[in-house]
């Protein structure tokens, strides 16, 4: 029946549909079922303590600042130490180019704003991160794909794509969201160079670059950019960076940050004022207590700890469990890996039956802003225990055996 709202509602809420990965988590309430469904950092690695003792500090300490309202762009001495730590990674910016945002999906949210107008194409990779395209699908975008292999976005492909004039492009270089590949450092290059030559700008999405479990760093895209450039101090390029404390700290306290142009940070600043003022000036204060001095450094070795584990064993699991036929990636880093099913198979179907065996993960047509992806699917390593882990796969892999058709052999 239609409701009295029903012809109120702006034209772009047509545009707006539920995540599929949030509607996916209401599954993890029911008992007995190992989820490899969500995002979700492992509770077990949360620094209570510290931050219990942060909040403490800054009641006692800091009170009345930390429950006022606070600078849209955000609390100086984060500012300040955000700018510090990315200097280790050769991301070589002042304050001026920092901007505090309520979590990562709130960067996203703004980026549409101010740069997307009805019908502009945005060109990502294929699959990419849902909740970019749920951010910006309520703006309008259409999308421009690329695809993907095991060394990123296949920049082979991505002069055509440029050629159809797109806003900006949308790029998660390391263990990306969902796949969990990387792209290499070869095409990180490339990508600046046709960025470059074709005046596009780039969004640069880095929520798991500290989260490496094996080989060498890469440089950010955003340092490339700087270095072609040969800029000193405040940052002035092509490239938007986005990062956040969700992986690193919690995703509770929903911080994240922004590093941009000066011109586009005052422009996102507007933008945020309309949002929400600024971000909660306690939620900063007690970030800066507790990742300042060293602790950060220290926790992120923890971290990097036990996900490489969880990874390890679900890599294992996968190979003793999995039937032929299979295939999935190997992320050198970040919080989840990419099953790739046989052409026949669908993965919603492997899913409706997964859930009766009380295993789910995140079928991948979501990922794929012009369709397809029907065989694939996303696992996440991050959560679940290493012993969840093994009976997880292993029920999956029964699941599997089963709707291929071949015998269990195990």
């Amino acid at each position: 029946m239609q409701t009295p709202w029903e012809h109120r509602y702006a034209q772009r809420t047509q545009r707006m549909g539920s995540s599929a990965i949030r509607e996916l988590l209401k599954l993890t309430e029911l008992p007995d079922l190992i989820s490899f469904a969500g995002g979700l950092p492992a509770p077990d690695v949360f620094p209570t303590e510290q931050i219990r003792e942060a909040c403490n500090r800054v009641l006692t300490n800091y009170g009345a600042q930390a429950l006022q309202y606070g600078a849209t762009e955000g609390y100086m001495p984060l500012r300040e130490l955000i700018v510090r730590n990315s200097a280790r990674y050769g991301i070589n910016v002042t304050p001026e180019n920092i901007l505090i945002t309520s979590g990562s999906q709130q960067a996203l949210d703004l980026l549409g704003k101010i740069l997307i107008n009805p019908g502009d194409r945005i060109l990502v990779e294929s699959p990419t991160y849902l909740g970019a395209l749920q951010a910006w699908s309520a703006y309008g975008a259409e999308y421009v794909t690329v695809p993907m292999d095991e060394y990123g976005m296949m920049t082979d492909a991505l002069e055509a794509a440029l050629r159809s004039g797109p806003k900006f492009i949308y790029v998660l270089p390391n263990f990306q969201n969902p796949t969990g590949v990387t792209l290499s450092l070869e095409r990180r290059a490339k990508l600046i160079e046709l960025a470059d030559r074709y005046g596009v700008p780039i969004v640069e999405d880095d929520p798991y670059g500290q989260l490496r479990y094996e080989g060498e760093h890469l440089p950010p895209v955003v340092v490339l950019d700087s270095e072609s450039r040969n800029e000193v101090g405040c940052y002035h390029g092509n490239v938007i960076y986005l990062s956040t404390f969700s992986k690193i700290l919690s995703p509770g306290i929903r911080l994240a940050w922004v590093v941009a142009p000066p011109e586009v940070i005052r422009k996102l600043v507007q933008a945020k004022q309309g949002a929400d003022l600024h971000t909660a000036t306690f939620n900063q204060i007690v970030a800066y207590e507790v990742s300042h001095g060293g602790f950060l450094d220290q926790h992120i070795k923890l971290i990097r700890q036990v996900y490489g584990e969880r990874r390890d064993v679900m890599l294992g699991a996968m190979d003793a469990y999995f039937p032929p036929g299979v295939e999935w990636t190997h992320p050198q880093g970040g919080l989840f890996l990419w099953g790739i099913l046989p052409e026949t198979m669908s993965s919603a179907d492997v899913l409706r039956v997964a859930i009766e065996q009380k295993v789910a993960f995140v079928p991948g047509s979501p990922f794929y802003p012009t369709g397809g992806g029907h065989n694939t699917m996303r696992i996440n390593f991050s959560f679940a225990s290493p012993e969840k882990i093994r009976e997880g796969i292993a029920r999956l892999g029964k699941v599997l055996y089963e709707m291929i058709g071949e015998p269990l052999t195990l």
